[in-house]
């Protein structure tokens, strides 16, 4: 797979896509401090204004053996900022994991959720996995249309009605 490649967004936005990296703490905390209150509340089901430096650190120092994180990027080195982020991380069982996407507000509704949920369910296939699954607020329609144009289905959780389960059985590669 290509360490990082170049995809244009539906209006013509040019943008990198990588794995993340811990070096991207700064930029990591700064497109969550960046996210509106609601797309931080949707995102991890939680008002935080700010990322504690231990969740900083698990969503920049990633375990490649079990899990994926793909960072969107804009502007140039040094000055880059992470507009979106896709990830996975594999479950006990091995063959599901729980995946999650995050925009930006200002490059939502241009593509870019979905090229990274592409990408990320293409990469999950080849290493095997056969389901993936995300936890969302019920009341986040968004991810509703955007979880069904994908293919996932959906389920309100059993244990708190204030949640869906969206999820994606994916065939091996």
């Amino acid at each position: 797979m290509h360490t990082q490649w170049t995809e244009k967004l539906a209006d013509g936005t040019s943008v990198l896509i990588r794995p993340i990296r811990p070096d991207d703490t700064e930029r990591e905390r700064a497109f969550i401090e960046g996210l509106s209150q609601q797309s931080r509340y949707f995102r991890f089901l939680d008002a935080m204004r700010s990322p504690s430096s231990s969740l900083i650190k698990q969503l920049t120092e990633i375990d490649q053996s079990r899990d994926a994180a793909f960072a969107a990027l804009i502007g140039a080195d040094p000055s880059q900022r992470i507009i979106g982020v896709a990830r996975y991380s594999l479950c006990g069982d091995g063959e599901s994991c729980e995946c999650a996407v995050s925009v930006a507000d200002e490059f939502q509704r241009r593509g870019l959720g979905t090229l990274l949920m592409r990408h990320l369910i293409e990469h999950a296939r080849a290493r095997g996995i056969k389901s993936l699954y995300s936890l969302d607020a019920a009341d986040n329609g968004s991810m509703w249309g955007f979880a069904k144009r994908l293919g996932f289905e959906h389920k309100i959780d059993e244990q708190d009605s204030t949640l869906v389960v969206h999820r994606l059985k994916i065939a091996a590669a």
